[in-house]
């Protein structure tokens, strides 16, 4: 309720750019901003939340709180239920159409390769949903290798992915070199450790990360709850080298543009035979 308190008490501006950024994430019908993939990147993470959200409403509308249909895995609102895949998956296709607008607005593969990455996701969830639709013997037999096939390239996919794509570390080799660092770049991001830690911790983290989105490994809340926390921690090391990998991008392009106009003026004086 408080996002949509229309009076200007409790930062309207940012209420309202946040519920704009989010109503262009669900329906990406204009050219895709930062802001709109960064908080589709961060919604991906939270796809377990808002699946435990819709739970919650579900166990409340048909009063199964604090009953023991809360336990009952074939209950309206239990393990079976339909609307836990839809539901996971939903962060992930919003990004796959966003990827495929930035495709026909810039028409780089990139942006094809990235939707490719967002669809790996779609298996992981639809399989692992299946162990409680098909027989025990199938799902072992089947479904359950097709599932850690499914993991296991999704894991690898997005690994690749944060490493050479959204942080750009250029085939780790900005861990060795560092061209003339900023102050600040030289306190932190000259220590190779850093860097070695954000990559294995990124490897493994991604790889558990799949954990999270198998509703048929739902049922181990300790486990989930320690997978949840180290996705948080996770997720805000990629926050952190996405920003910076975006403000180096952008700074480099001032740059070039500003080299570019003096390039341009140095031959307009060369050619009036002024000197400088």
């Amino acid at each position: 309720m408080t996002l949509i308190f229309p009076f200007d008490i409790f930062y309207l501006s940012s209420r309202f750019f946040l519920l704009r950024t989010v109503w262009r994430i669900v329906f990406p019908l204009q050219a895709i901003s930062f802001a709109d993939f960064f908080l589709a990147d961060i919604f991906t993470s939270m796809s377990k939340v808002f699946s435990d959200l819709e739970r919650s409403v579900c166990r409340m509308v048909h009063r199964q709180v604090a009953t023991i249909a809360w336990f009952e895995a074939d209950s309206v609102c239990g393990s079976h239920a339909v609307a836990i895949p839809i539901v996971l998956v939903l962060p992930y296709i919003f990004r796959f159409f966003q990827c495929l607008r930035q495709y026909r607005d810039t028409r780089e593969r990139t942006a094809l390769l990235n939707a490719l990455k967002y669809s790996t996701a779609v298996p992981v969830i639809f399989l692992s949903a299946l162990k409680y639709h098909v027989i025990p013997e199938k799902w072992t037999n089947m479904y359950r290798p097709l599932w850690l096939f499914s993991s296991v390239l999704n894991s690898l996919y997005s690994f690749y992915w944060d490493i050479t794509r959204d942080w750009d570390l250029s085939c780790f080799t900005r861990i060795f070199k560092f061209t003339k660092p900023h102050i600040l770049t030289h306190i932190l991001y000259g220590r190779k450790w850093v860097y070695l830690w954000v990559i294995g911790s990124n490897l493994i983290l991604r790889c558990t990360w799949t954990y999270k989105l198998s509703a048929h490994l739902r049922h181990n809340y300790i486990t989930l709850f320690a997978i949840t926390a180290l996705e948080m921690l996770r997720r805000f090391q990629w926050v952190f080298f996405r920003v910076e990998n975006e403000w180096n991008k952008t700074n480099s392009k001032s740059n070039i543009q500003l080299v570019d106009n003096l390039e341009e003026e140095q031959i307009l004086l060369n050619n009036n035979g002024h000197n400088v």
